[in-house]
């Protein structure tokens, strides 16, 4: 699938952090982008059991209701102790407030329950392309790492500032977000939509 010359594409996320994400590793490309809050486009319920269904539910809502071609981003925190969680329930785990330090806190609990000190985790993103008629192509990327207690950082959003990669020595929230774009799991998932679609 790619995207024709001069298409405006909507993200479908009302997640203002991820929207940002996403736009700077759009902004290169020259790519009208508008996101799914600023259409008032509603937030379908995420009924999916991996990052690739819910991402294909989001991007199709979108681009179904907006007649345009939509990027969704379906991505979390999957911890290896904890069996895979958060997972698809990352965002969830912070609850209706969307307050990570509560997702953070509960995460810690459960692996001080269990004598895990240094947890291994990763990060998982699938982007989730849909033309305007409802066809999707899906991407995945992954970032491998490890949790550390308490958080440290202010400059990424959600899980960052626990999430140390494994060649790293700083968590995502310490990072240069410029720095973040060209290794997270996002940029990982970006590079192959962007070869795919854009290249």
């Amino acid at each position: 699938m790619k995207l024709p010359e001069g298409a405006s594409l909507v993200v479908a996320s009302h997640n203002a952090g991820k929207v940002r994400e996403i736009l700077a590793l759009l902004a290169p490309f020259g790519i009208a982008v508008k996101g799914a809050g600023e259409l008032g486009l509603p937030e379908p319920e995420e009924t999916g059991l991996t990052f690739a269904e819910n991402a294909i539910l989001k991007a199709r809502a979108s681009a179904l209701g907006a007649k345009m071609y939509a990027l969704a981003d379906d991505s979390g925190l999957a911890v290896e102790a904890l069996n895979g969680d958060p997972g698809i329930y990352s965002a969830r785990w912070a609850g209706p407030t969307k307050d990570f330090s509560i997702a953070m806190g509960k995460i810690e609990s459960l692996l001080a329950e269990k004598g895990v000190a240094k947890a291994r985790a990763k990060f998982v993103c699938c982007l989730a392309l849909s033309t305007p008629e409802g066809e999707v192509e899906t991407f995945q990327g992954e970032v491998h790492g490890h949790l550390e207690f308490p958080p440290r950082g202010t400059r990424g959003f959600g899980y960052d500032p626990i999430f140390v990669a494994d060649w790293m020595s700083e968590t995502f929230a310490e990072i240069d977000p410029a720095q973040k774009h060209a290794i997270s799991h996002r940029a990982k998932a970006f590079e192959l939509f962007s070869k795919a679609v854009l290249g």
